[in-house]
């Protein structure tokens, strides 16, 4: 019989868009098993009414506060306030303030939201998202010379999420697919020889197998196009012959590869960007 999980209450305070205190809560709790938190997540708290009313949802809801008010008569409020009620508060950023600050000598500009500022770098993510779009599933291979990273594999290995996923990073990436029996499109060498990084993408037969079964599920039916009809795409023997297929030209191209299998989308990207430092490139 499974563990009960703990549902605690937590509360994630932050004066912007409540990114940052998101994705280190989950990268704390996939720490521990079995404790899956009600997150109660309030944002754009940028004055003493909001926080006030932050508290007094604190009280209806007992729970730890994590937050990241850049404010200190914000957060001194808020770290009185949770006092009162009995809960814990934690600022998340401050060590990390402090240890640059005593580093450098450099002092904070206590504004929040600066990593959202619609500078350059922000136009460059937004101009990479659409070159990601254009470039999907090959549509487009005369525009492959302008990608920094292409992704190469067989239906189903996570390229176009890995390509969004970089785009949000300011990264121009584009996906070719591999089609059993058929070359890939010449641009692709000819992108390799300008330069630009391709990478494999491979899976285990077993996990391509799950799902592309699930995508013909969805589907409803078998359907030709890019990918094989439904008779071949899921079945185990073909699918071994097509990932034999794509090894072979990963190793002809002398591609690098990344197994996709266990890894979520966030990984792969990782492997991605330590690829792209390894070559010079800067991700």
């Amino acid at each position: 019989m499974p563990a009960e999980r703990l549902r605690p209450v937590l509360h994630l305070v932050s004066d912007s868009t409540g990114e940052t205190a998101a994705a280190a809560a989950a990268a704390v709790l996939s720490q521990f098993d079995g404790v899956d938190p009600q997150r109660r997540t309030h944002v754009f708290v940028r004055s003493a009414a909001g926080v006030d009313d932050v508290l007094g949802r604190i009280a209806a809801e007992p729970g730890l506060t994590v937050y990241t008010l850049l404010d200190p008569a914000l957060a001194e409020r808020l770290e009185r306030g949770c006092a009162d009620l009995g809960q814990r508060a934690v600022a998340l950023l401050d060590p990390f303030f402090e240890a640059i600050s005593a580093e450098t000598g450099a002092g904070r500009a206590h504004r929040p939201g600066r990593q959202h500022v619609l500078g350059a770098g922000y136009f460059d993510r937004v101009a990479a998202i659409d070159f990601a779009m254009t470039q999907d599933d090959g549509a487009s291979t005369d525009r492959l010379s302008r990608a920094q990273v292409i992704l190469v594999g067989p239906s189903r290995t996570s390229k176009t999420p890995t390509c969004l996923y970089l785009a949000v990073r300011g990264i121009r990436a584009a996906n070719v697919p591999l089609v059993p029996r058929r070359p890939p499109p010449a641009a692709l060498e000819q992108a390799i020889a300008r330069g630009a990084l391709a990478i494999g993408l491979t899976a285990s037969p077993t996990r391509l197998r799950q799902v592309r079964s699930e995508r013909l599920e969805t589907l409803g039916a078998p359907f030709a196009g890019q990918a094989p009809r439904g008779e071949d795409y899921a079945d185990p023997s073909a699918i071994s012959a097509e990932l034999a297929e794509a090894r072979l030209l990963f190793d002809r191209l002398g591609l690098p590869v990344i197994d996709v299998t266990r890894r979520s989308i966030e990984e792969t990207a990782a492997s991605i960007l330590a690829l792209m430092r390894d070559k010079g490139l800067d991700p």
